[in-house]
């Protein structure tokens, strides 16, 4: 499991490198601004990719006398981070795209190499976005799927960049400045997805889909009489679930602890990598 979740993620530092170095010399030559935010964009990408392949190796570390509850917060964290650069991304695109629009500096040169960058990028992003989505799915990992969630986006800005330097091409050089406010648009709000999703597991927001299914799973329970204090919390791939079901009175010790043990199997088979502690209770 490990050593797949290191190679999609290796991998996807590979890639990343390739492409930045790609976008940015490019970008250079031709003076897009479209091309150049892509460039950094991707750049950011290549950040994102190595906090994410690190954040694996780390997150996949059994729990010790410092970490209860293991390693696994590490993958929201680096995404965390990954918003953050994507907003400082964004701030600068607006900028400098704005200005070009306000002072007319749009002329860019527009050649074969602009096409073979961005429809390599896409190529490119297509490929690993995918892989790393099958892997994320796998293990339930949290980071490679908000990995895979970046380098998709990439696919839909690198289609804006292209239209912009089509329209350039045919002399409308303002629609790179456009393209590039387009990309914007779409890093920002990738980013707050992303944002929050990560703060939510970091504050311990309890995942409300997932409570309403344990929920529903308690209930078909015929053995419990109630329930209540229902908590769920996640770091990483991983899920803890605590709650305390209410028994007959009269019931025998060892009947109590096989239902607790047929609850935690069952809430575990519809959750991956799930630690589930039940309490009983008698019910009055």
């Amino acid at each position: 499991m490990v050593n797949e979740k290191r190679r999609v993620a290796g991998i996807s530092v590979f890639a990343a490198i390739f492409i930045t170095g790609f976008k940015f010399v490019i970008a250079i030559l031709t003076g897009s601004l479209g091309l150049l935010s892509e460039a950094l964009h991707s750049g950011l990408d290549l950040v994102a990719a190595v906090i994410t392949y690190f954040s694996v190796r780390v997150s996949d570390k059994p729990p010790d006398k410092e970490h209860n509850y293991g390693h696994g917060k590490i993958e929201n964290f680096s995404a965390f981070v990954e918003t953050i650069l994507l907003f400082v991304t964004c701030i600068w695109i607006i900028y400098e795209a704005l200005n070009r629009l306000i002072t007319g500096k749009t002329v860019i040169e527009v050649n074969a190499w602009s096409y073979i960058v961005i429809i390599t990028s896409v190529i490119i992003d297509v490929t690993r976005s995918r892989a790393l989505y099958k892997v994320a799915k796998k293990y339930n990992s949290q980071a490679l799927e908000a990995d895979a969630l970046h380098f998709s986006t990439d696919i839909w800005s690198s289609s804006v960049v292209l239209l912009g330097l089509v329209c350039a091409h045919f002399g409308l050089y303002f629609a790179d400045p456009v393209a590039a406010l387009v990309v914007a648009l779409i890093v920002f709000f990738i980013s707050y997805r992303l944002g929050k999703r990560s703060v939510d597991v970091l504050l311990d927001k309890a995942p409300r889909d997932t409570i309403n299914m344990i929920e529903q799973i308690l209930k078909n329970f015929p053995e419990i009489k109630s329930f209540h204090d229902v908590k769920v919390r996640t770091a990483g791939a991983d899920t803890f679930v605590k709650v305390n079901i209410h028994l007959q009175p009269n019931l025998e010790l060892e009947k109590a602890h096989e239902i607790c043990d047929k609850v935690e199997s069952e809430i575990g088979k519809s959750i991956p990598r799930c630690e589930v502690t039940v309490h009983p209770e008698p019910d009055t």
